[in-house]
């Protein structure tokens, strides 16, 4: 057996039905525990974003959100949704939506639990936390050496994909993309990647922070935007886009209600790779924020599934569907039979091709260097965001070294690692490295959920405290020796008076 089909191999074990069950399952429980914390917290997510605080530790919410979205928001959001609607019809559309909704309150969950058991780096002062985090601190008192073991696997699994697999490949789709709109050489294209990234994580998590809130807005935005201006030229075509989504969805479409096992099975995994809600990506980022409760940084988390789902996806496939620019195919590979052939054509492969076809049907010529330029940042960004994670982790692992210079010269490591990575991948073929990563983040999602299946009430019990001081018309601050929640050593020296409370920075005093 080749190494290939070694790595094919184990990651359909890893991300096998099971997995896609589970997630679906954690976001329903959650739903019902939470009592719709994603539809009643609206207002709150709204609130925390319009207010919420930095200091010089801490970034904002609204830069935390920025530095999850720049994860979450990636070629997934493009291609992803595309091959979902290649192999399962529109009504795959449907349920990644309901994927979202319910990840919405696993995000939740799991963000708040990154909150309440964040701690300062030694080094920088700055927020570190995230599942290896919690994982270790919940049940210290009752299982230490268990939950250290469970925290320390899931922090080597996060440092080896994030840093290691996944960049190359995400560098690598940049290069293309660019080399195949405007012919810039690979190697050109893997120079400005590696001066740039360098310049970002180099700075360190506040810099992380503020290139993420500076860039990731006007990327969206920008991508939603063309995607209204194909929705008011098809305007006509909302009645049939809602039509097809719907029907597929359910089986009573005439040419999809065969496939409906492969609308719910596309759907529900593109939707959890794009969304990430339950992988334990967006904790590490909800940790980084200044908040005086870890609920409402759990609010601003679950509306960031939101926009990745329910917005930017939603967006490209109504310009894949409105346009008639897919072809859907019988089995799992385009090589195979189809069920329908739109007027894209059947031999353009699934993947960003539909999107271009879609948008060059307006305008001849013009899809190509758009979507270009869309994956270009989607790609971009998501890199930084890999970087976050993994230099977290290496924190995490690295951080009861005494030795100062030995901590910073291992970060200093993995920020070459990442650059390798990155300029590799951007120059050669992709090769394993798209399964080697899935891997290590279907092992990330495996962990982080059936971890906070166990370690829930800390969570739980920080909303209901939330919910209560709001009640009180009160603007919620969080003391955790009040709820008998242990391991929260930073919440308790905050509450103690032994850590600053939301030192605002010198931007937000001016």
């Amino acid at each position: 057996m080749s190494f290939a089909e070694l790595v094919e191999g184990a990651n359909g074990v890893v991300w096998s039905i099971p997995l896609v069950g589970l997630c679906l399952l954690a976001g329903l429980y959650f739903t019902v525990r939470t009592r719709l914390v994603q539809v009643f917290g609206i207002p709150d997510m709204i609130k925390q974003l319009r207010e919420g605080e930095s200091s010089v530790d801490g970034t904002s919410s609204f830069q935390s959100l920025m530095m999850s979205l720049a994860n979450r928001v990636g070629m997934g959001n493009i291609g992803g949704v595309a091959t979902a609607i290649a192999f399962g019809g529109p009504g795959a559309v449907f349920w990644m939506w309901t994927v979202a909704f319910l990840g919405a309150a696993t995000s939740f969950i799991e963000c708040t639990l990154g909150q309440i058991y964040k701690e300062k780096d030694p080094d920088t002062g700055e927020y570190r936390g995230g599942p290896a985090y919690y994982f270790e601190k919940a049940y210290a008192h009752k299982a230490r050496t268990l939950s250290l073991a469970y925290a320390v696997t899931f922090a080597i699994f996060t440092v080896f994909a994030m840093s290691f697999f996944l960049p190359g490949v995400q560098a690598n789709g940049m290069s293309s993309a660019l080399n195949s709109a405007w012919g810039i050489p690979t190697w050109a294209t893997a120079i400005g990647i590696v001066i740039a990234l360098a310049f970002i994580v180099i700075g360190g998590v506040k810099r992380i922070a503020t290139f993420a809130a500076f860039v990731v807005p006007p990327m969206a935005i920008l991508y939603i935007l063309v995607a209204l201006v194909v929705f008011f030229v098809n305007v006509d075509q909302i009645g049939h886009v809602f039509s097809e989504i719907f029907s597929g969805a359910f089986g009573a479409h005439a040419v999809y209600g065969a496939i409906i096992g492969q609308a719910v099975k596309w759907g529900v995994q593109r939707g959890i790779y794009s969304n990430e809600a339950g992988q334990g990506t967006g904790p590490h980022h909800a940790a980084a924020a200044e908040v005086s409760h870890p609920a409402k940084q759990g609010f601003v988390q679950a509306f960031a599934v939101y926009i990745d789902t329910l917005f930017v996806c939603t967006a490209t496939a109504f310009i894949i569907i409105s346009t008639d620019m897919y072809s859907v195919f019988e089995g799992e590979t385009y090589l195979g039979p189809t069920l329908y052939e739109g007027s894209v054509g059947t031999d353009v492969e699934p993947g960003p091709g539909f999107v271009q076809a879609g948008l060059d049907s307006f305008v001849p010529g013009a899809g190509s260097g758009f979507v270009a330029l869309a994956l270009v940042f989607f790609a971009f960004t998501t890199m930084v965001a890999y970087y976050y994670m993994a230099e977290v982790n290496l924190a995490y692992l690295t951080r009861k070294i005494r030795n100062g210079v030995v901590r910073r010269g291992l970060i200093r490591a993995l920020q070459a690692l990442i650059l390798v990575s990155v300029a590799y991948g951007a120059t050669t073929t992709a090769g394993s490295a798209w399964g080697l990563g899935d891997i290590g983040v279907g092992t990330m999602a495996w962990l982080n959920i059936l971890g906070i299946l166990l370690l829930q009430i800390p969570a739980l019990k920080a909303l209901k405290d939330y919910r209560a001081q709001k009640k009180q018309g009160l603007d919620p601050q969080f003391d955790p020796r009040e709820l008998g929640i242990e391991g929260a050593d930073f919440w308790v020296a905050r509450a103690e008076g032994r850590v600053a409370q939301g030192t605002p920075t010198g931007a937000e005093r001016d």
